[in-house]
């Protein structure tokens, strides 16, 4: 069970930011019966929370379908500049040394998000899914946060998501040795050929995002290493800029 006091899920706020996400994930806009069949939720009440956004102006109606509204740009208006911008010319780097595919990794909830990524120009290469949840294991950026957040927020994840005591205790000392190490590694664990290195960015002494770096296994596999200490100290350059000390 997760420990007590561990946040839950609540299905309305659920419904709500999965209606906002998928708005912002379709330029086009996304429909009432798209979004139901989303949420496996009853029209009726898909609707009435539709119209809520609409009202306060996080979503807006054209032609039957839904889109992002001006409210939402407010919220980022006022919202503190992210790592992103900080972020950039270290993978900017990375690309340019290794030329495989750099992301930019934060936490959503209980998953990882990609929320930047510069791809690789080889025709063979990892393509970033962006703006998509995907679990924090085995995702090297994924590691990376759980390795480095608090105890609570990772024995919760992992009561939530292993049943097996032995896995998770399996998964525990992996997470000991991201920490000690300072990077992670995935090496065919989400993909068998594809492998990727993450390391964390610290901002106001806790885990923010991630670096990542991702590519054909074959390819990674002889400069894994290089690509992990590359990594590492563009995480660690980040983490300094943010804290004003570059």
């Amino acid at each position: 069970m997760p420990p007590a006091g561990a946040a839950k899920a609540h299905r309305t706020v659920s419904r709500v930011t999965t209606i906002l996400e998928l708005a912002a994930a379709h330029r086009s806009g996304v429909r009432l019966a798209e979004l139901a069949a989303a949420l496996d939720a009853p029209r009726s009440s898909v609707h009435g929370l539709v119209k809520g956004l609409v009202v306060t102006g996080y979503l807006r109606e054209e032609g039957g379908a839904y889109r992002i509204g001006p409210a939402i740009n407010s919220l980022l208006a006022a919202a503190p500049p992210t790592v992103a911008e900080a972020a950039r010319p270290a993978m900017e780097r990375l690309h340019r040394q290794f030329d495989e595919t750099v992301m930019l990794a934060t936490l959503v909830g209980d998953s990882v998000v990609y929320t930047d990524a510069i791809e690789s120009t080889e025709p063979i290469r990892y393509s970033a899914p962006l703006r998509t949840r995907r679990p924090l294991h085995p995702t090297s950026s994924g590691k990376c946060i759980l390795a480095f957040g608090t105890e609570r927020f990772r024995e919760g994840y992992l009561a939530g998501h292993l049943s097996d005591p032995d896995q998770r205790e399996q998964i525990r000392r992996q997470l000991e040795e991201v920490a000690e190490a300072g990077v992670a590694i995935n090496r065919g664990e989400t993909l068998p050929d594809r492998s990727g290195v993450g390391a964390p960015i610290f901002e106001k002494g806790k885990v923010a995002a991630a670096i990542a770096v991702a590519g054909p296994s074959s390819r990674l596999a002889d400069k894994i290493t290089e690509i992990a200490e590359a990594t590492k100290a563009a995480a660690h350059e980040v983490s300094e800029h943010l804290a004003g000390r570059v």
